[in-house]
């Protein structure tokens, strides 16, 4: 994903200042695409040289406000059903987990509880959101569909990641001292019943 389409997804809602995309980007999509104040305001500079973008309005101090102009809209559809999809995923939760070799068994005892009631907590807090607009309380627009979407996909990944790392410090690989060890047949973990 690029800032840009991000930016024109906004501006498709309507008209915005910069100060309001900025806000709007940090609730909608922060958790998945941080973009800082600087960042956004040069993307629009960009958007706006590039036509994609025009300003709609100008205000107390100078504060412009943009709209999204039909080639703007062209090209954000473009992107959404044309451009392939990047799905790396940049989370350093993952990478980190990588490096756990190097952390005290207690540190990493206590990091992997921290993270499992972060995403525990994000996910009741995901699925609160998207109870609110299950019931209707954000209308039943294409664009509430859309985010209602969205919201189902953080919280199966939020709950995911509280599952790991939960199944994480409950195994204890980092000290299970039958690590690598070949089972005996039969044997998948649980108890012979």
């Amino acid at each position: 994903m690029s800032l840009r389409h991000g930016l024109l997804g906004l501006l498709a809602e309507g008209p915005a200042s910069g100060y309001d995309l900025a806000r709007r980007f940090s609730e909608a999509l922060g958790s998945v695409w941080p973009a800082q104040h600087p960042q956004i305001y040069s993307e629009l500079t960009r958007l706006e040289a590039a036509g994609l973008i025009e300003v709609e309005s100008t205000g107390p101090r100078r504060r412009k406000a943009y709209r999204i102009t039909d080639e703007g809209l062209a090209e954000v559809r473009r992107w959404l059903a044309e451009v392939e999809v990047d799905h790396t995923f940049r989370m350093e939760t993952l990478f980190r987990a990588y490096f756990f070799w190097l952390m005290d068994p207690e540190d990493l005892k206590a990091h992997l509880r921290s993270e499992q009631a972060f995403f525990a907590d994000t996910a009741a807090a995901l699925r609160g959101y998207a109870e609110t607009k299950d019931r209707g309380d954000w209308g039943t627009s294409t664009q509430t569909r859309a985010m209602r979407i969205a919201l189902e996909a953080g919280i199966r990944i939020n709950e995911a990641l509280a599952g790991w790392a939960q199944w994480a410090h409950e195994t204890d690989l980092m000290s299970a001292e039958d690590f690598g060890t070949a089972k005996p047949e039969g044997d998948a973990g649980e108890p012979a019943g």
